[in-house]
Formats: structure tokens, sequence, C-alpha cells
């Protein structure tokens, strides 16, 4: 009976645990790349903002032409500069979450070690 539970927990604490952490951490790198809507940003990166577009009008008129050509391409410039700073955060954020996700797998492999370390470090201590 001891031995079954000391099985179990290895293949809880090395194999079954490790999966569920592999899929959160998919789950978690999945949400924020939607949540900063990272890819949408990059197809949509030289377009309008919030698609505000200026109409050049009908017949030849050169000072409405050159007022909506201006209008649109300071759109364009505010959406490209807003998403760039959209997009670096993001991509920190991605990279943060990366290693966040890393650091805690390695952690996690690494707590049985951690606690009979600190165990036996709590023994010697104490005599």
């Amino acid at each position: 009976m001891g031995k079954a539970i000391i099985f179990q927990y290895f293949v809880w604490h090395f194999k079954d645990t490790p999966k569920e952490l592999l899929k959160a951490w998919k789950n978690y790198l999945r949400f924020y790349l939607e949540y900063f809507s990272l890819p949408a940003l990059l197809k949509t990166y030289f377009s309008h903002w919030h698609r505000y577009r200026f109409s050049y009008g009908k017949g030849f008129n050169p000072a409405l032409w050159a007022e909506a050509f201006v209008g649109n391409m300071m759109s364009r410039i505010v959406g490209m500069i807003l998403k760039t700073f959209i997009l670096v955060f993001g991509i920190i954020f991605e990279v943060f979450v990366f290693f966040a996700g890393l650091i805690m797998i390695f952690a996690w492999f690494l707590l049985p070690i951690i606690l009979l370390a600190g165990f036996f470090i709590s023994l010697d201590l104490l005599f």
C-alpha cells in the first residue's frame, strides 16, 4: 500500500501535473496574444486609425484633394504609432509570460528537492 502511494505521487508530480502546467501555460500565451490582438494589429498595421477616412469628393478640386490626402495620411500615421506601442507592449508581455512559465515548470520539478533540503536544514538547525 505504501509503495503504491509513493508511486502515485511520482506519477502525479512528474507526469500528470507537468502536462496540466504546460496546457495552462499554452492557454496563457494564447490568451494574451488575443488580448493584445497582435495578429490583427499586424494585419492592419498600415490601415487608418479606427477607419477614419476623408473623402476625396467628386470632380477635381485640388484643395479638397490635398485636405483629404493629408487627413488620410495623418490617420494612417496615428494608427501606426499607436499600433506600434500596443504591439511592443504586447510582445514584451508575451515574453514575460513565456519566461514566467519556464520558471514555473522548472520550479515545479525542483520542488521535491527544495522541500527535502529545507527539511534537512531545519533538522540541522533544530539539533
